[in-house]
């Protein structure tokens, strides 16, 4: 990543991470929590997958095209992040958990 004179990061994560739930808030309106994963149940070979909730838990209808998309985003924003694991983004935080660790936080 590029630095300015000062020798800090042009575009600081947590701004990164910031922009990135504003962005998908606009596209997709009433979008609370993004679950994501490189396996698209449909398919036997990896595709970007995205399920998105409202703030009540519904599952919020997508196209094909935008819920890859924003799996995408989500995916080249957090590329050091386990993959072989689905995540949720929380666009409220504009936090990323591994979806394993937010069920066993509710005592499951």
């Amino acid at each position: 990543m590029l630095a300015m004179p000062s020798g800090t990061p042009a575009c600081p994560e947590d701004d990164r991470h910031h922009r990135l739930a504003a962005q998908l808030a606009d596209m997709i309106p009433g979008a609370a929590t993004i679950w994501v994963s490189r396996n698209d149940p449909r398919h036997a070979w990896p595709h970007p997958h995205a399920i998105v909730k409202d703030a009540a838990g519904e599952t919020l209808e997508l196209g094909r095209t935008t819920a890859r998309v924003a799996a995408r985003w989500i995916l080249r924003v957090w590329p050091e992040a386990d993959w072989t694991r689905p995540h949720t983004f929380d666009l409220a935080e504009a936090t990323l958990t591994r979806s394993d660790l937010i069920v066993a936080g509710r005592g499951r």
